[in-house]
């Protein structure tokens, strides 16, 4: 199997660059950015992900909607999909994993541990 392919949308500039460091050069994965949801639908069938990886808090698309809208397109509608957000209640993190998520990652995130906690998310059985 080649290297896993991560669809990462994120609005921020320097989450953007930190988190690609650390999922090709730490992780060695594939990694397509997006500022944003509109973005990742334009770009997403091209590239066929193996994960989402979605900011939850950006304009004009939130990180759900953006998933929403994936989970439409052919071919996508099981690929796991991981949240990054900075809000850490644990409400939200639930509503979060109800919404289809496999985990949620809180920022700020780690860079060294970041790909790990990809990778333990999407071997991990799902509920």
């Amino acid at each position: 199997m080649g290297k896993l392919k991560i669809l990462h949308v994120e609005d921020d500039l320097d989450i953007q660059e930190i988190a690609k460091l650390s999922l090709e050069m730490i992780g060695g994965f594939e990694v397509l950015q997006c500022a944003s949801g509109k973005q990742a639908l334009a770009e997403v069938l091209d590239f066929a992900p193996d994960i989402f990886l979605l900011d939850v808090m950006m304009p004009e698309m939130s990180g759900d909607e953006v998933l929403k809208n994936l989970r439409k397109l052919p071919g996508l509608q099981n690929t796991p999909a991981i949240f990054m957000t900075a809000r850490t209640q644990k409400k939200e993190i639930v509503d979060l994993k109800f919404l289809g998520a496999i985990e949620v990652i809180l920022k700020p995130f780690d860079p060294m541990t970041l790909p790990d906690q990809i990778k333990s998310a999407i071997s991990m059985p799902q509920k």
